[in-house]
């Protein structure tokens, strides 16, 4: 688990507290921290640039001669082969006598005797891994948001300043596979509670889930609560840079606005989410059950599985469209023509989650997460809180109500333990009061 240090910041007053502190203290008060890792060690003089004019080399096919603001009186002249770049663009440069990622050192030079006045860099150039780059991205340059200041650091708007914590989580602490989670173990370190911004979910009372979708559960150990939500009139687009910088230094590639979201989810509270194309679903059921021997479902990855009766399937009530808590379906997938997505926020049995996941080599952060357990307090509440933000970022309108089947009854764990065996078992003399105080933090 990838820890971001500033994302910690949102909620927790850690101005007095460096990343190595931290690492340290929560490295012995239980939670091993194997590294801290800040993106931007060892790269330098790489700024934002603003392309003002691209025009073909005259004796290339593929390079392209860019005039660009660097921040400078003077444009500067630099040839790039990058095949999205295009006049108007905010981009990422690397000066002359720059330093870009493996320490290579970028020079003025010429490119088909034309002058280049360093390089205009792609996310790989910056050390980010292939997997984690955004898809629009992969083979090309990226581009900055339209703030950005030429001549500025870029390090600050790729959050490349932040620190990243990789936290070694063991079988019994699944509470710190979420930002949430980890935040309340850092606040009872330092005697804070943590303080997570609220959010406003607002509904079309004229229009009801009931018209859209109901669920179904075949059996209830498959999965004791799923829920699902409407949002309709949605528009798929590229995600903020705030939101795909939090992905990125999470380890997990941007895709779009939707598909991000449920991610961004995923890390703030722990709780695997599942966006389906509605008008893919080609139904207005969905029934949650076991898969019968030999039937098909290709998954997002391309490969069509054949399943068998231990896997859990989702269905539109007929074939299946997901294998449950492992990995989605192709055909219902988010894609740019969508415009109403079906939010599943769910929690299946962990053992069959691991088998079927451990079968089709299909571990992925949703599968490791249902394994391990995750907060059956905040299922239903991450879901809300997905449907508010593609309100918000995908400029969707959410459709009232919530299509549920659950037998859950959550209620806080009570623990029953004496002073006696505690102080017998730690070797102190604490009295209740601090043993009161140290469960309040």
């Amino acid at each position: 688990m990838n820890v971001s240090y500033q994302w910690l910041k949102e909620y927790l007053d850690l101005s007095n507290v460096t990343p190595e502190a931290l690492a340290d203290k929560m490295s012995r008060t239980g939670i091993e921290i194997e590294d801290v890792a800040i993106p931007e060690t060892g790269l330098k003089k790489i700024v934002v640039g603003h392309a003002v004019e691209v025009v073909n080399h005259p004796d290339s096919d593929h390079l392209h001669i860019c005039q660009v603001d660097i921040g400078e009186e003077e444009l500067s002249q630099i040839v790039c082969g990058a095949p999205n770049i295009a006049a108007g663009q905010k981009i990422i440069v690397a000066l002359p006598g720059s330093r870009i990622t493996g320490n290579a050192k970028i020079k003025k030079g010429k490119m088909r005797g034309q002058v280049s006045n360093g390089m205009v860099c792609s996310l790989a150039e910056l050390g980010f891994s292939e997997k984690v780059v955004p898809k629009k991205y992969a083979d090309g340059i990226y581009i900055l948001p339209e703030h950005a200041v030429p001549g500025e650091p870029v390090f600050p708007y790729l959050a490349m300043d932040d620190a990243i914590l990789e936290l070694s989580i063991t079988p019994n602490r699944a509470d710190a596979l979420s930002m949430r989670g980890v935040a309340h173990e850092v606040g009872a370190i330092y005697d804070q509670q943590p303080k997570f911004p609220s959010f406003e979910l607002t509904e079309d009372k004229t229009d009801s889930v009931a018209n859209y979708i109901k669920v179904a559960v075949e059996n209830s150990e498959d999965a004791p609560s799923y829920n699902v939500r409407i949002v309709k009139d949605v528009k798929v687009a590229e995600s903020p840079m705030w939101l795909q910088t939090k992905l990125m230094n999470a380890g997990i590639r941007p895709l779009n606005n939707v598909v991000d979201i449920t991610n961004y989810i995923l890390l703030e509270y722990g709780q695997p989410l599942h966006a389906f194309d509605y008008d893919q679903l080609q139904s207005k059921e969905i029934l949650v059950r076991h898969a019968t021997d030999g039937e098909a479902l290709t998954t997002l990855d391309g490969v069509e599985r054949s399943l068998t009766s231990e896997d859990i399937v989702i269905t539109n009530g007929a074939i299946p469209v997901a294998l449950a808590g492992t990995m989605g379906g192709l055909d219902s997938e988010i894609e740019d023509r969508t415009v109403t997505v079906a939010i599943e926020a769910a929690v299946f049995d962990a053992i069959s989650i691991r088998k079927t996941a451990k079968k089709y080599n299909l571990r992925s952060e949703s599968s490791s997460r249902f394994e391990k357990g995750i907060n059956l307090a905040t299922i239903t509440t991450a879901g809300d809180h997905a449907a508010a933000l593609m309100a918000e970022l995908a400029g969707g309108t959410v459709v009232a109500g919530v299509a549920s089947q659950s037998i859950l009854a959550v209620q806080d764990k009570v623990v029953t333990i004496t002073l006696e065996k505690i102080n017998r078992s730690l070797g102190t003399s604490i009295t209740t009061e601090e043993v009161t105080a140290i469960f309040d933090r």
